[in-house]
Order: C-alpha cells, then sequence, then structure tokens
C-alpha cells in the first residue's frame, strides 16, 4: 500500500457538509459525483496531500444509509492507494483478511476499489484504491 488515498465520511446532507468542509478545510470540493451502483452521492476535497471524500446516501437500502441510520454521521472508512489492486486482494487474502467484494469495482473519483471486512481490521472498513489508467 503506497499512502492513505482519503478518509471517507458519511453526512446526512452534502451540499451543507460541503460548505461546512470548505470553511473548515480552506478549499472547495473539486468533485461531486453519483455511484448509482452503490447508491451514494459524493464530494472530494484535496489539502496539501490529503483527501477527504464525503458520501450522501440516495437511496434507502444503501450502505451509507444503512451505516447513517446505526451510527449517525461520521468517519466510514479510510482508503490506500495500491498500484495494482488484484495483487493487493491475493496478498491480503493469504495474509488471513476477509474481502468484502474480491472482484474490484468502478469506484468514485475514476478508481477501481474493493473494501476488506471491518471485523478483521479491528473495526476500521478499509478501503483498496487503483487509480483506473486512461488510455
Amino acid at each position: 500500500m503506497d499512502k492513505i488515498e482519503h478518509i471517507g465520511i458519511v453526512v446526512k446532507n452534502l451540499e451543507a457538509s460541503n460548505a461546512l468542509f470548505e470553511k473548515l478545510l480552506g478549499v472547495s470540493h473539486y468533485k461531486i459525483e453519483e455511484v448509482a451502483s452503490e447508491g451514494v452521492k459524493t464530494s472530494f476535497f484535496k489539502s496539501g496531500p490529503n483527501k477527504v471524500e464525503l458520501l450522501e446516501a440516495i437511496t434507502t437500502d444503501s450502505p451509507i444509509a444503512k451505516f447513517l441510520e446505526k451510527r449517525g454521521e461520521g468517519i466510514h472508512h479510510i482508503a490506500f492507494a495500491v498500484d495494482d489492486i488484484i495483487a493487493e486482494i491475493e496478498r491480503l487474502k493469504n495474509e488471513g483478511f476477509v474481502i468484502i467484494n474480491e472482484t474490484p469495482k468502478k469506484g468514485a473519483d475514476n478508481k477501481l476499489v474493493a473494501f476488506l471486512h471491518p471485523k478483521g481490521t479491528n473495526g476500521v472498513l478499509v478501503e483498496l484504491c487503483q487509480e483506473i489508467k486512461q488510455g
């Protein structure tokens, strides 16, 4: 794993939270994106080398809606950048980690993503992110 790619935070209202984080970080979000397959709308902020992803549920049965109902707003996941997501999934499986989705899927911000089950990572939902190469 190369670096922390971003921290994901679940919010009730993306528009209001964008305004809040703009004040907090002193920068505007650089992207708003809907990932319909996951029932989520996201926005991304970059402050220096650090990125924050805000996540708002757009369907009542999405994982984000369930998280919000159970835990309220707050940190949802930590994402790590990887060069080869397939190799990293295989390595982590061999180390005994439980992979939620062994086949990476298209996520937000031009990434292929896969998640590790939090029961095996001290309660932290871990996301692996690989940049999708253009061309």
